[in-house]
């Protein structure tokens, strides 16, 4: 045969096994698969009907639980509905009960108010014939003796009342004075400084530095001769172009300004120069003191006076208290007292004395112990004054006075010292207050302004229109005059003025 033929056809052999080995692959491998996908079928046919057999068995046990559920629930319905109509029964009992006992307190009630109306019927029965026998038996009505008890009674409260506000007073008094000395204790301890600082010294202005240094000279002489001459202490490095002149006695210091102004005008400083000015400074002064104490005795109109008593009353000129000449002061007592004296109709001249001579004792406070009352009562009786004008002036600071010229005396004295500016204390206090009572305006809100004017007497606040009405104005004027009240004290009626003003301004073109 052919060998190509014979390839040929052992080519398509070889095909045709390779393609019946592919279907018979194809047909074994189908087979495979149809078998197992029976069996998967099987199998979830299986599941399916186990599982549909489980529902079934759950099915019927939910019902089986349910319906023992709603059994239970009929049961426990019918037994709350029983329990209801038990305690309804009670409730309902129980009510019936409260009724029958509160009308049984009801007619209780009732009988003790019977019972009450015929008790007190029979005690103002019983009131009435006691009432009747003790005015057969006393001879007294009863209006007579009821005025009796009330004026016994009032009798006995006005003496315990004015016991008891006798002891108040004395034992006020005692605490009072004890807590005044330890004011002021403590007052002098703290401005005891300042106080003497002012009361005690006189500075006399220089022209140079220079003169300081004549003052002094050599190894200190003239300063030594100044003070050793003048009995005061003189400082003359504390402040520049100034020597201060110390000491307590203000004819000391005057006669010392005296000599030290000579000497600085004449330029020749020593201890000869020195002891001649101060000898020529005494006499002026003396003199002034004199001629002082003369015009103030003709300014009072005070008759047949002893020269001395003259005299010291002539040293109060160099004398201040509280910033005021205490001469002048006299004066105004001296003029005051004979003034009220008149008026009440008492010993005009003898006021006029005692009121001029009150505060003699100032005069020798630094030379003689003890308050100044007492001093110039034991003056003023050393050189024949009466024993009433003496009286007055050794009571015109006492708390208890035994003779009308020492109640004049003692008004007249506070009437001077309390006029506005005559101290210094009194214009200090007064600005004092004034810008008190500003600040406690100021304290409030909406308030722009405050003027306390009329020497305290009126306070004008000035407020913003934006933030306070007319009607808060009001209300605001009466809280800073309350809040006036509470914070401060001051004499006499001080009225608050609140201003509110408001501006439109347009402009016509």
């Amino acid at each position: 045969m052919n060998p190509a033929l014979v390839a040929g056809l052992a080519s398509m052999s070889a095909l045709v096994f390779l393609i019946v080995g592919v279907a018979l692959g194809y047909w074994g491998n189908a087979r495979l698969n149809s078998r197992a996908i029976r069996a998967t079928e099987d199998a979830l046919t299986q599941q399916i009907e186990q599982a549909r057999t489980r529902s079934n068995e759950i099915l019927k046990e939910s019902q089986n639980r349910a319906e023992e559920f709603r059994k239970e629930i009929e049961t426990e319905r019918t037994n709350s509905a029983r329990q209801s109509r038990r305690e309804q029964r009670n409730l309902q009992r129980i009510q019936r009960r409260i009724d029958r006992s509160a009308e049984e307190l009801r007619s209780q009630q009732a009988e003790l108010k019977e019972l009450e109306d015929r008790l007190k019927q029979e005690d103002e029965e019983l009131r009435e014939r006691s009432a009747t026998e003790l005015e057969r038996l006393s001879g007294m009505t009863r209006d007579a003796a009821r005025d009796i008890l009330l004026k016994r009674a009032e009798d006995d409260n006005d003496y315990e009342f004015k016991r008891r506000f006798r002891e108040a007073e004395l034992q006020y008094q005692d605490e009072a004075d004890d807590r005044a000395r330890e004011i002021l204790a403590a007052s002098l301890q703290r401005l005891a400084s300042d106080v003497v600082g002012e009361a005690s010294m006189t500075s006399i202005p220089i022209p140079s530095e220079d003169v300081k240094g004549r003052l002094i000279g050599r190894e200190g002489r003239n300063i030594r001769a100044i003070e050793a001459n003048t009995g005061v202490d003189l400082l003359v490095d504390d402040t520049p172009d100034t020597v201060a002149i110390s000491c307590f006695d203000p004819i000391r210091r005057e006669v010392a300004r005296v000599a030290l102004v000579r000497l600085i005008k004449d330029g020749r400083i020593q201890p000869a120069r020195i002891e001649d000015a101060v000898r020529k400074a005494q006499r002026e002064v003396d003199l002034s003191v004199r001629k002082a104490g003369e015009d103030a005795v003709l300014d009072v109109g005070i008759r047949g006076l002893h020269p001395e008593l003259t005299k010291l009353m002539g040293r109060l000129k160099f004398r201040y208290s509280y910033g005021e000449n205490v001469l002048q002061h006299c004066v105004e007592v001296g003029h005051f007292s004979g003034m009220l004296a008149s008026q009440i109709g008492a010993n005009a001249q003898s006021a006029k004395t005692a009121g001029f001579l009150h505060d003699i004792g100032k005069a020798l406070t630094h030379e003689v112990e003890g308050p100044h009352a007492e001093i110039g009562a034991d003056v003023a009786a050393q050189y024949g004054i009466r024993d009433n004008i003496v009286l007055a002036i050794r009571e015109h600071h006492d708390r208890e006075m035994t003779t009308p010229v020492s109640f004049i005396v003692a008004a007249a004295d506070a009437i001077s010292a309390a006029r506005p500016g005559a101290r210094n204390d009194t214009n200090e206090n007064y600005l004092k207050r004034l810008n008190e009572l500003e600040s406690v305006a100021r304290g409030f809100d909406g308030v722009r302004r405050v003027f306390a004017i009329q020497a305290g007497r009126e306070v004008r606040v000035l407020v913003d229109p934006e933030k306070v009405t007319d009607a808060e104005a009001s209300v605001l004027s009466n809280d800073i005059a309350k809040a006036i009240e509470q914070r401060l004290q001051y004499p006499g009626l001080i009225k608050v003025i609140v201003i509110r003003e408001s501006r439109a301004e347009a402009v016509a073109s």
